[in-house]
């Protein structure tokens, strides 16, 4: 049993799910829209330069889900799943799990999205594992802070050590990671076998290099 590691955004559903549901919020008014869609814009800008402050934009994406109560925030992400990640979710990342899964592999999405976003959209993939950015609880709440290490850039390999710590019956040995983008860089140079899915400039510039593998689930 090897371990088939997937990234979410742009990998297995055609788009960024974080960016997604700012303006998803934005849109249907709870946000300043405004402003908060100009903030979401520029995030999105730097992740996709490898230059975001996680912490940065913590604070600003997290703020949202503290001033809702949970019931309120799990009926939009209802709508959210079914207007907006729907139709993005990517037939051949569907088939790619698939085939992982008959040969036997433990099956993981490592995102640097926070669960609350990315539990569902998971699930609709029917993975073994998610690890996302978990977020802290208070009187049933978000609280707006994160807990233990975000799953960003080294994070995603210092999560994964943690959970490979916690789960000895698995290892590295004949490893897949499956991402698009340069923020994956480190991770994607732990795997045995690291796949550029329709990979940003500097992830097909480096794969191209290493004579890795890449594809297109689009």
């Amino acid at each position: 049993m090897a371990l088939a590691i997937f990234d979410l955004d742009n990998t297995l559903i055609a788009g960024d799910s974080d960016a997604l549901w700012g303006e998803f919020m934005a849109a249907n008014g709870l946000v300043d829209t405004e402003s908060f869609r100009e903030g979401n814009n520029r995030f999105y800008e730097q992740y996709k330069q490898g230059v975001m402050d996680i912490w940065e934009y913590l604070d600003f994406c997290l703020k949202p889900l503290t001033q809702y109560t949970l019931e309120e925030l799990e009926t939009w992400h209802g709508q959210f799943m079914e207007q907006v990640i729907s139709p993005i979710l990517l037939d051949k990342g569907f088939a790619q799990i698939e085939q992982h899964r008959q040969q036997g592999d433990h099956i993981m999405i490592i995102t640097a999205t926070n669960r609350f976003v990315t539990q569902n959209i998971a699930e609709k993939f029917k993975v073994d594992t998610l690890l996302a950015i978990e977020l802290e609880m208070s009187d049933n709440r978000y609280s707006g802070k994160v807990m233990g290490t975000p799953t960003y850039q080294q994070g995603k390999v210092l999560r994964l050590q943690e959970w490979l710590n916690e789960h000895p019956e698995h290892s590295m040995k004949g490893s897949y990671f499956y991402s698009d983008s340069q923020n994956d860089l480190p991770l994607l140079q732990k795997v045995e076998n690291p796949v550029a899915v329709d990979p940003d400039p500097e992830l097909q510039r480096f794969a191209e290099e290493h004579s890795w593998e890449i594809t297109s689930f689009r």
